[in-house]
């Protein structure tokens, strides 16, 4: 698709916002037979709906789960299957470290493991940054042989393991099991070349559990999404876009840069990202604007909270749609229904508002009325075309 896009390209002055709501889509509640998007009230996105052309999104394929690396890499308008980056180089680049080739990377959570060292909290009751901040300089005292240690700290439970040395390879398994009532899984070399760096990386969850045996709720690490530096099309050459990224969660900062876009920096708020996005509007063409209420809540398995998350988003639109953006996207990276409290596999409602969308039936945002509309249930890297095309950005394919 990348390959197509590139010749196909033209420029003119028109304005793109990209809104990725992380986690957007859920489930029905079985008291009322609705999900967070049916039963929130959004006059504003449902008036976007009504505007603009509906349909569903699926990121990777039938059943299949996406994380939100490849989430957002579809959004982007990569294939996923084709072009994959591991979770914790997307954190280290969202935090600004300096990540050179060569380097193996991996995200980490502090989670809670009981007395008989089972997972009771993948995510340690999302320990304060300041906690997290302390309980890192525990772990940056670790040494193993051969290699620099670097950790540092992200957000909340979230830190950085980066491996530095020589004959190092990024082609390992998990210690998540993803799962409460079991333990961290020692890790795997996938390939041979990665043999040694599975040794150090047990080696590393060895130390932390004694450097972290006093500190619960956070008396552990969970590890994954190793990898390093890939190399992918950059965005804005592919789409011929002065493309901008606006995210309070550094990952999603990361993953912007993995692709070529210009971060901006901004606050801690999505009300702080969307007066970035008015202070920069003149500046870019393309705007990648990232909300992570939504997806916070649903992991949390809270229903009620990813509804007035949903509703706050709703409150931003009219300021959004004031800055008169040529083609406004809605969607998601994934689903995150509350009562699985995690990433589902489930299409996600998206929204094309733009003059040339076309006549569309649907008239409210969310599963059930965007499964109607005239976008169908579609590839996540195929929205991305669908965008040039309405923001008049693509000519036409032969002769």
């Amino acid at each position: 698709m990348l390959d197509l896009i590139g010749p196909l390209v033209v420029p003119n002055d028109s304005k793109i916002v990209l809104l990725s709501s992380d986690g957007l889509g859920g489930l029905p509640r079985p008291e009322t037979g609705k999900s967070e998007l049916e039963t929130a009230r959004i006059p504003n996105l449902d008036r976007l709906a009504a505007e603009g052309a509906c349909g569903l999104l699926r990121h990777v394929a039938p059943g299949i789960t996406p994380g939100s690396g490849p989430g957002h890499l579809g959004l982007f308008g990569y294939d996923p299957l084709r072009y994959l980056v591991g979770r914790g180089v997307l954190e280290a680049l969202g935090i600004e470290f300096d990540l050179r080739a060569g380097d193996v990377a991996a995200r980490g959570n502090f989670c809670t493991v009981d007395g008989a060292g089972l997972i009771a909290d993948r995510r340690a009751g999302r320990i304060s940054t300041d906690l997290c901040i302390q309980l890192t300089a525990r772990l940056k005292t670790i040494t193993l042989p051969g290699v620099e240690v670097l950790v540092e700290p992200v957000k909340e439970h979230r830190f950085v393991l980066v491996l530095r040395g020589t004959g190092l390879g990024g082609r390992l398994s998990e210690t998540d099991p993803q799962a409460l009532g079991k333990p961290p899984l020692p890790v795997r070399a996938l390939d041979a070349a990665s043999t040694r760096t599975a040794e150090l990386v047990n080696a590393f969850v060895g130390q932390a559990r004694a450097r972290l045996a006093d500190a619960a709720p956070a008396n552990m690490v969970l590890l994954r999404g190793f990898d390093g530096v890939p190399d992918l099309p950059r965005f804005p050459e592919v789409f011929g876009l002065r493309a901008a990224a606006i995210a309070a969660y550094p990952m999603y900062r990361g993953l912007a840069k993995v692709v070529g876009m210009d971060v901006l920096k901004t606050g801690t708020t999505f009300a702080d990202e969307v007066a970035t996005l008015k202070e920069h509007w003149q500046s870019y063409d393309f705007f990648f604007v990232h909300y992570k209420d939504t997806d916070k809540a649903g992991e949390d398995g809270d229903f009620d909270a990813k509804v007035a998350a949903l509703e706050r988003l709703d409150g931003f639109v009219p300021e959004i749609l004031a800055l008169r953006p040529d083609v406004l996207i809605v969607s998601g990276d994934h689903a995150t229904p509350s009562i699985l409290a995690a990433h589902g596999w489930q299409p996600v409602p998206v929204v094309i508002r733009s003059r040339y969308a076309g006549a569309d039936p649907v008239t409210a945002f969310n599963e059930r009325a965007c499964a109607a509309g005239t976008l169908g249930t579609l590839p996540a890297q195929h929205l991305m075309p669908l965008v040039m095309a309405n923001a008049l950005r693509l000519t036409k394919f032969g002769a």
